[in-house]
C-alpha cells in the first residue's frame, strides 16, 4: 500500500528493478533518487557519464543501488543492447520511466528539418524503442509498469514549441493505445505531464528571455509557483508502484491547476 508520510509518499518497491532515461539531471535524477528511495534498483540512462556516475553515487550514498549507463536513445540496437544487459545483472525489470528529452525552440516557419527531427527521435523514437523493448520482458513476466513523461505542451500547445509539443502529445497517444494492449498482462502504461518545474531547462529559458519568464509564467499557473523536480517524482513512484495497479492509459497532470 502506499502511504503517505511526512516525508512524502511512501510505497514499496523492494526487489523491483527500474529503468530511468534522462537520468543525469533535473526531472531524470529526481525521478531515479525518488524510486531507488522506495527500495528499487535503478538504471540511470542518459549520454553524459559524467553526470550519471554523479547521480548513481548520491543514489549509493543513500544507500540505494543503481547503474550508469551511457545510451543514445534513438539508437534501437543500443536500446535493446541496454535492456538485455539490465535483466542479465538483475534478472528483471519491472518499472520504465521514460523521461530522456530535448527542445530546440524556434517558431515553425523558422524551424529547420534537422529541429524538428532530432526532438521528434529523442522524446518520441527514444520513447518508443524503449517501451518496445520493455514491454517484452513485462508481458512475459505478467507484471509491469511505463511510465511516459509527457508535458502540458502536449496538452495545450505552446508558441515556439511545435516539435516539442508534437512529440509530447505522441507520447500521450502511444501511453493510451499501448495501454489497451497490454493491460491483459497486467503491465500498466500512464503518462505524467509535467507543468513548468525549476530545473535545468527552465534556467535556459531564464538565461535566454531573462526573469520576466518566470514572472509570466507564475501568472498562468493558478498555485502561482513553479514546481518542484520531487513533486513529479513522488507521482512516479505512486504509479510505479503496486497500488496503481487499477490506473492505467492516464495522463496526471502535475503543473499547479494548469490544464485543470
Amino acid at each position: 500500500m502506499a502511504e503517505a508520510g511526512s516525508q512524502g509518499l511512501t510505497v514499496d518497491l523492494s526487489g523491483q528493478v527500474a529503468i530511468v532515461t534522462g537520468a543525469s539531471q533535473g526531472l531524470g535524477q529526481a525521478m531515479a533518487g525518488e524510486l531507488a528511495r522506495q527500495g528499487a534498483k535503478v538504471a540511470c540512462v542518459a549520454r553524459n557519464a559524467e553526470k550519471l556516475a554523479s547521480v548513481v553515487e548520491e543514489i549509493e550514498a543513500a544507500g540505494g543501488e543503481a547503474l550508469a549507463l551511457s545510451c543514445d536513445v534513438t539508437d534501437r540496437a543500443s536500446v535493446d543492447k541496454l535492456v538485455d544487459d539490465v535483466i542479465e545483472k538483475w534478472d528483471r525489470l519491472d518499472i520504465l520511466v521514460n523521461n530522456a528529452g530535448i527542445t530546440r525552440d524556434t517558431l515553425l516557419p523558422r524551424m529547420s528539418d534537422d529541429e524538428w527531427d532530432d526532438v521528434i527521435n529523442t522524446n518520441l523514437r527514444g520513447a518508443f524503442l524503449f517501451a518496445r523493448a520493455a514491454s517484452r520482458v513485462m508481458m512475459r513476466a505478467r507484471y509491469g509498469r511505463i511510465i511516459n513523461i509527457s508535458s502540458v505542451s502536449g496538452l495545450m500547445g505552446n508558441s515556439g514549441q511545435t516539435n516539442y509539443s508534437a512529440s509530447k502529445a505522441g507520447l500521450i497517444g502511444m501511453t493510451r493505445s499501448l495501454s489497451r494492449e497490454l493491460a491483459g498482462r497486467k503491465v500498466t502504461v500512464n503518462a505524467i505531464a509535467p507543468g513548468f518545474i525549476e530545473t535545468e531547462m527552465t534556467k535556459v529559458l531564464v538565461d535566454k528571455f531573462g526573469d520576466q519568464f518566470i514572472k509570466e509564467a507564475k501568472t498562468r499557473i493558478p498555485a502561482k509557483r513553479l514546481g518542484q523536480p520531487a513533486e513529479v517524482a513522488v507521482a512516479v513512484a505512486f504509479l510505479a508502484s503496486p497500488a496503481a495497479a487499477y490506473i492505467t492509459g492516464t495522463v496526471l497532470a502535475v503543473d499547479g491547476g494548469m490544464t485543470g
